[in-house]
């Protein structure tokens, strides 16, 4: 069995019927979701738009490898209205996005899958989140070592 964090985010539509849905899908197709954290409103990051997000992090316990973790994400993005992936760091409204934060201890760094996610010390909508599940747990990123 796998620990597996997501970050879920969205800002278009009822956001926060569509980030509980996601959460149910997640446990139906991902793994057992063994907590989650509250959910948050926030600004958008990296880029203008009228539109506030909702976020919110989950644990999962998993037996899928990163790779169908990643495809089944992506299959629940699309069925809760995703149109279009983030394309070199231009980033727009959606109605739902799901993004692998931590899987296990483990790295990854292919082109589209990379584990830890890399700007997640950089956004307080998920690292607020991901703190209040994991408390004392949190790992000590690289970014974070003295």
């Amino acid at each position: 069995m796998h620990k597996l964090y997501l970050g879920l985010g969205a800002n278009i539509g009822d956001c926060r019927r569509t980030i509980s849905e996601a959460i149910d899908e997640i446990g139906e197709q991902i793994g057992t979701v063994v907590c989650r954290s509250a959910l948050y409103d926030t600004e958008p990051w990296g880029f203008e738009s009228a539109n506030r997000f909702v976020n919110a992090v989950v644990c999962c316990d998993t037996v899928l490898s990163p790779r169908e973790v990643l495809d089944r994400t992506r299959r629940i993005e699309r069925r809760l209205g995703r149109k279009e992936k983030t394309v070199a760091g231009r980033y727009h409204d959606r109605a739902i996005d799901i993004d692998i934060l931590l899987y296990d201890d483990i790295t990854v760094d292919e082109p589209d899958l990379k584990i830890p996610h890399p700007l997640m010390q950089e956004r307080d909508f998920v690292m607020i989140p991901l703190r209040e599940i994991m408390g004392e747990e949190m790992p000590v990123m690289p970014e974070q070592r003295l």
